[in-house]
């Protein structure tokens, strides 16, 4: 492994990623507004691709391949998150609402050390992108195949489920009721199922490549953070205080991750 490559990859895609958490920080200062954290999380795996992709001279079939399917699942993912957040900019997400209560009076001091944890957060999950791209093999592995296609599927659904909850939002009579049309009928959060689909994907690319079980770590940091931290705990918590009881029903019959058939209903 060229380690004097990788501390330039690491370094370079730390410091850009920092810059760019900055910058948002103080956009997220100026309107009141941490949520717009979540858009430039997603692009900052664009970013780390682009610095990759340009570093080194070798420009071969895998680093390329790596490097497009990165960006555009991080492209994807932002774009459909700047348009989520923009679209009501000036009402800050409920999770961020209980973040400011519950750090204020500092909470503005308590968000840049956030924002920067999360640009932290962008280079240590790309761990299979450096390991991926230092990959100097000619042929390439059955793992790798199998992972290109496991992505295409996991980035299909994730965009069908974010489609479909976007769609389920848009009809005004909708407000205040649960979505439970589509994929939202077997999984409380096929989002968030698909998103770490896509990790597992990445771990399953990188595993071809010297040193990419290392790499297992990020889809096991994502499905912590899915299931215990930032993701389903926090998203469920404010939709038990905006839905309630309808919200608790969907609770007791839909599973509440891998997409799964309804618990039969008491008669």
């Amino acid at each position: 492994m060229d380690t004097t490559l990788l501390l330039k990859m690491l370094l370079l895609s730390l410091g850009a990623c920092s810059l760019i958490m900055i910058l948002v920080w103080i956009w997220a200062w100026r309107i009141k507004n941490a949520g717009v954290v979540d858009i430039f999380w997603s692009f900052n795996f664009a970013v780390i691709a682009v610095i990759l992709f340009l570093l080194g001279e070798d420009y071969s079939l895998r680093k390329l391949i790596v490097c497009a399917m990165v960006i555009i699942w991080s492209s994807r993912l932002g774009i459909y998150l700047l348009f989520r957040v923009t679209a009501h900019i000036h009402e800050e997400e409920g999770r961020y609402q209980q973040l400011r209560k519950e750090w204020a009076p500092r909470a503005n001091a308590k968000f840049f050390g956030f924002f920067q944890m999360q640009a932290f957060s962008n280079v240590f999950l790309a761990t299979p992108f450096f390991i991926i791209c230092l990959n100097n093999d000619i042929e390439f592995h059955p793992l790798e195949l199998a992972a290109t296609g496991l992505w295409t599927l996991a980035l299909l659904g994730e965009s069908v489920a974010d489609n479909q909850l976007k769609t389920f939002k848009s009809v005004f009579s909708n407000k205040g009721k649960v979505c439970d049309k589509g994929l939202w009928n077997y999984s409380r959060h096929p989002n968030y199922f698909f998103e770490w689909m896509i990790w597992v994907s990445y771990f399953i690319f990188a595993c071809a490549s010297p040193w990419g079980w290392i790499s297992a770590i990020c889809p096991l940091v994502i499905l912590f953070l899915i299931l215990k931290v930032t993701g389903i705990p926090m998203t469920e918590e404010q939709s038990l205080r905006s839905k309630g009881d309808a919200y608790r029903e969907y609770q007791r019959t839909t599973s509440a991750f891998v997409p799964w058939f309804k618990k039969k209903t008491d008669n």
